[in-house]
């Protein structure tokens, strides 16, 4: 007489999500790179003429936010850390594009030559004079090494409004910030779609790991 055999009992491991969580998971998390340079790109251009602090600050606090949600989606650190190198180009995108855009757009082009330079620490004010005198407004560099000497001369871009500062016509590259944004959006959504990936494949093993084995019948 045979015994009959019964099927094996199926194995419900507890909290185990499907890969559609994952998905939504990292399309989260890729949203939040992209509302991070969106919204500070709108604040860099409605605090145009103000204190730049406001879009650094909120530019450096949406990047570690999206450093830290890289790590929890990822579950390891050395992919969040990455990161950083588009984070880079985000921050001084949607700082500076703004200001640069505004002068690109309606600012003034003078030819000037440099008459004097005070010098504060790092921060260089170079006084400028134009076929109409001195310019009220110095140009300002602040660093250790600049290029710009007393006698030389150069194009300089200003703004009738005074909001933006006034800047070498060469460093002014509106176009290239925008570059700078799109490099880091792609970066940080590969970023995020890589930890995505790499994440599911981590729960999904220690999902695995902790399944208990069917007892033998």
């Amino acid at each position: 007489m045979s015994v009959a055999s019964h099927p094996p009992t199926p194995v419900v491991v507890a909290g185990a999500r499907p890969a559609l969580w994952s998905l939504v998971l990292t399309a989260v998390v890729a949203g939040l790179g992209l509302a991070v340079i969106a919204v500070n790109t709108l604040v860099g251009y409605l605090t145009v003429g103000l204190s730049q602090a406001v879009p650094i600050c909120l530019g450096l606090v949406g990047c570690f936010a999206f450093t830290v949600a890289l790590r929890l989606l990822h579950r390891a650190w050395w992919l969040a850390v990455l990161s950083v190198v588009p984070a880079l180009f985000v921050l001084v995108g949607s700082v500076q594009l703004a200001p640069e855009a505004v002068l690109q757009e309606r600012g003034v082009a003078q030819q000037v030559t440099i008459t004097d330079v005070q010098i504060s620490g790092k921060r260089h004010e170079f006084a400028l004079r134009g076929d109409a005198g001195l310019l009220d407004e110095p140009l300002v560099y602040q660093g250790s090494a600049p290029d710009y000497r007393v006698g030389q001369q150069l194009t300089v871009l200003t703004d009738p409004r005074r909001q933006v500062e006034l800047a070498d016509a060469e460093d002014v590259d509106a176009a290239g910030k925008r570059a700078m944004l799109v490099f880091g959006a792609v970066g940080w959504t590969l970023f995020a779609l890589l930890a995505g990936w790499r994440g599911h494949v981590r729960r999904a093993r220690g999902r695995q790991a902790s399944a208990p084995l069917p007892l033998p019948y």
